[in-house]
């Protein structure tokens, strides 16, 4: 089956992209992936500490995952596959999509103005490196709008 893969968070592009997912796989009758990334935490604490602030932006970050797979889900009747990860994006997206042999494409929403963010910086640069297309979906992107749906 075909997959979908979007990396999120609790942006507007991540919603952008996540739609433009959704109505790709629902085109195909392929699936979505969600991943839910949770930066490493910069500074170390002690033991207990640290992997209690680690799990609180873990929960957060499936929290947010599983609202968002809702909104998908009544939207277009697609229910995601979720998954969270601690680190840094650029290595788990890349890990992800070097042992996901089903993933048909990475698609991430690209923030207004200024840069387009970290993840859309480093996989454009990246792209003929890729073992998937790579969709960049503009933040504002409204594909219901648009003439080339």
């Amino acid at each position: 089956m075909r997959t979908f893969l979007v990396v999120t968070d609790d942006s507007e592009e991540s919603r952008a992209a996540l739609r433009f997912a959704a109505r790709r796989a629902a085109a195909v009758d392929g699936a979505v992936h969600i991943l839910a990334l949770v930066p490493q935490q910069n500074f170390n604490a002690f033991g207990t500490v640290q992997a209690t602030i680690e799990q609180e932006a873990r929960d957060r970050a499936e929290m947010l995952a599983h609202a968002v797979a809702g909104n998908l889900l009544a939207e277009s009747g697609i229910m995601p596959t979720i998954s969270v990860k601690i680190g840094n994006g650029q290595k788990i997206v890349s890990e992800f999509l070097d042992t996901h042999d089903e993933v048909a494409a990475l698609i991430l929403g690209a923030a207004k103005g200024g840069s387009p963010g970290p993840l859309v910086t480093h996989f454009s640069s990246h792209a003929g490196e890729l073992p998937c297309p790579l969709y960049i979906i503009p933040a504002n992107y409204d594909e219901k709008d648009s003439d080339h749906a």
